[in-house]
């Protein structure tokens, strides 16, 4: 009983820590002192704040494979934040 317990248990704090595995947003002087590769460009048009915005550019980060993402150019207007970012690894 203790096994599938501690099985139970492990399969839920790993799925609670999935998203500590996100793609990390950084500025361009950390992208500066690191040697990273630009994997490709990406935009959002999400939500109505800049955290709706960030998290959605570090979703698409991670669905193209991104460790880390610069925001680039960002704008809100009255009903969306717009924003797009280059992808990094």
């Amino acid at each position: 009983m203790k096994i599938a317990t501690g099985i139970v248990a492990a399969l839920v704090m790993g799925s609670l820590s999935f998203g500590a595995f996100a793609a990390k947003e950084i500025t361009k002087e950390d992208l500066a002192k690191m040697n990273l590769t630009k994997i490709g460009s990406i935009t959002t048009s999400q939500g109505t704040a800049p955290m709706d915005a960030k998290r959605d550019l570090s979703k698409k980060a991670d669905e193209m494979g991104g460790t880390y993402f610069v925001v680039i150019a960002g704008e809100k207007n009255e009903k969306t934040v717009h924003a797009n970012a280059d992808v990094y690894k």
